[in-house]
């Protein structure tokens, strides 16, 4: 049987989103009855979120669970079927994907998605010079534009790969790979970041560098993470939001997680992921 869901959809316009008690401000993402189904399936399911901003907070559920999904909907690469997207305070619910981007709501992917022949530098310039407006001119004069460089140099130093920057894409090991494709998300100056299984494919020994470059950015940056690694999760998660059958089961600090014998029953203690 599929836990019902915490607490009960409330319909809400932007201006009824809870603000933060201790600072008073927006949440820097939030869903009010984000639904979608697929035919009789229902892959989300009144989702209610609120995501402060800084906040680093995972989301973990058994295959199956809908954690991609509620990815996918937030970032516009699926339209909910009922319900509201709030990006700082603004309604972005029926904005495409490129839009969402451009207000400060970036991702990754579960499968990286690189330039193999650029390399590192190259890549991270294309995508702030992107940004910026002038990408169609990039190429004919590099030099020209320093400043987008230098920010591209910056982000790769912060995310530890600066060491790196000349070195082809297709060459790095696995682990840089996806931490080059966040500095990609990054260069993009989101608000909120969504990582979908960012550790993915890595060998595990791997796992904790990319975390820690990710848990060093911004306190600003507010980080929603999908990871299947318990031991990831418990370490640098602040907050921790179990998806089950397409719904919240419950939320809560990684002690009340960790202590709720119903998370341990459809999840931890099956180990299963998706």
């Amino acid at each position: 049987m599929v836990p019902e869901p915490v607490g009960e959809y409330v319909s809400a316009s932007a201006n009824n989103v809870t603000k933060d008690a201790g600072t008073n401000r927006e949440p820097a993402l939030a869903t009010r009855g984000l639904s979608k189904s697929f035919g009789s399936l229902a892959v989300a399911r009144d989702i209610q979120l609120n995501l402060p901003v800084g906040g680093r907070y995972a989301l973990i559920g058994p295959n199956g669970a809908g954690k991609t999904t509620l990815i996918n909907l937030m970032t516009g690469m699926l339209k909910a079927d009922a319900g509201q997207i709030v990006l700082g305070g603004e309604d972005i619910t029926a904005l495409e994907p490129q839009e969402r981007v451009r207000r400060g709501l970036a991702r990754t992917f579960q499968i990286n998605t690189l330039f193999p022949g650029l390399n590192a530098l190259e890549a991270v310039t294309l995508a702030v010079a992107e940004r910026r407006g002038v990408a169609r001119a990039f190429w004919r004069n590099i030099a020209t534009y320093r400043e987008a460089v230098d920010e591209a140099h910056e982000i790769l130093v912060k995310l530890k790969l600066g060491d790196a920057c000349y070195q082809p894409t297709r060459e790095l090991p696995y682990g840089r790979q996806r931490l080059l494709e966040i500095a990609l998300a990054l260069a993009t100056k989101p608000k909120v970041l969504l990582l979908d299984e960012p550790a993915a494919g890595v060998p595990q020994e791997e796992s904790g560098e990319i975390f820690e470059a990710v848990a060093n950015l911004s306190n600003e940056l507010t980080l929603l993470f999908i990871e299947h690694d318990m031991h990831v999760v418990f370490r640098f998660a602040t907050h921790i939001i179990v998806l089950v059958g397409g719904a919240i089961y419950t939320e809560g600090s990684p002690a009340d997680i960790a202590a709720d014998p119903g998370v341990r029953e459809v999840y931890l203690g099956k180990r299963k992921h998706g």
